[in-house]
């Protein structure tokens, strides 16, 4: 298995990062097998979606509906509302899996894999692309 950590800064601010052309250079000059995006973080997550359509935005606008940045949450360190950032890998989870045959991605026309990060406590994140031959 070949496997690399890579950084990504992210502002501060909840936001969406499109990783997938990352990811097609690091498998680029391999073979057959698998790519494995891993985030090591309790507070993020990483989402196979449509971006630039909107889609993006309209994942961050769900996760404010569903997981409201407020004081109900019981985990309490770290900004208002953070405790909501560490149920976030409940409903986004920290990884993904995608085929890779003849060094290409089997991603779907619009699939794209993106970091999804709520925490506005952090603005540098780490990505573990791993990459497992068949």
């Amino acid at each position: 298995m070949r496997s690399e950590l890579r950084t990504v800064r992210t502002g501060g601010v909840p936001t969406v990062v499109d990783l997938t052309d990352e990811c097609a250079e690091f498998v680029r000059d391999e073979a057959d097998g698998l790519l494995h995006v891993f985030v090591p973080h309790a507070t993020a997550g990483v989402a196979v979606i449509e971006t630039g359509s909107g889609s993006d935005d309209d994942l961050l606008a769900q996760l404010d509906v569903l997981l409201p940045r407020d004081e109900r949450w019981r985990h309490r360190h770290g900004s208002a509302g953070h405790g909501r950032d560490h149920v976030l890998p409940a409903f986004v989870p920290p990884h993904a899996s995608v085929p890779v045959l003849e060094g290409r991605m089997q991603l779907g026309t619009w699939q794209r894999i993106c970091l999804v990060d709520t925490n506005t406590d952090n603005p540098q994140r780490h990505v573990r692309l791993s990459f497992l031959a068949g």
